[in-house]
């Protein structure tokens, strides 16, 4: 027996009150990211961005992000990236990596709220965003390796 509109009304209504109660984002489960730098490892819990809708959201509408947190982004393809800051509320340090996780360049500090293009200097298949001032914290550099199960699945093809 079908369910009537308004027990199917009501189900979309709930939902859609969770999906803003969580700031209009439906945030993808943590895990752990590496940054291998001079100084040793870094361990970062990021959320994965893989699909069109978490890479256009990004870290949008985010009021705070704790350090040693932050946002993979894989765009699942090689080739140069643009970003931006729209709607970003935190600094961001952006740190664009080759399809085999070497550390391509480093955007520090960027501007919140920006419409402003921050490129990747390259062609690159993930971009980490995480707070700003972590990269110099860690002394992340460009040719570091950033480690985590998708990157490293993509290298080994």
């Amino acid at each position: 027996m079908p369910l009537p509109i308004r027990v199917f009304r009501a189900v979309a209504l709930i939902a859609a009150l969770f999906v803003v109660a969580a700031g209009g984002t439906v945030r993808a489960a943590a895990e752990r990211l590496t940054f291998e730098t001079a100084s040793g490892s870094h361990a970062f819990t990021v959320e994965v961005a893989a699909t069109p809708e978490q890479r256009q959201t990004g870290l949008m509408y985010r009021r705070s992000l704790a350090p040693e947190h932050g946002m993979l982004f894989d765009f699942g393809k090689v080739e140069p990236v643009a970003m931006w800051m729209k709607n970003t509320y935190v600094s961001l340090d952006m740190v664009f990596v080759r399809a085999d996780g070497a550390v391509q360049r480093i955007a520090k500090g960027t501007e919140p709220l920006s419409l402003e293009v921050i490129e990747s200097g390259g062609p690159v298949r993930f971009v980490v965003e995480i707070a700003a001032g972590e990269a110099d914290r860690i002394g992340l550099k460009p040719g570091d390796r950033a480690i985590h199960p998708v990157i490293q699945q993509r290298a080994s093809r």
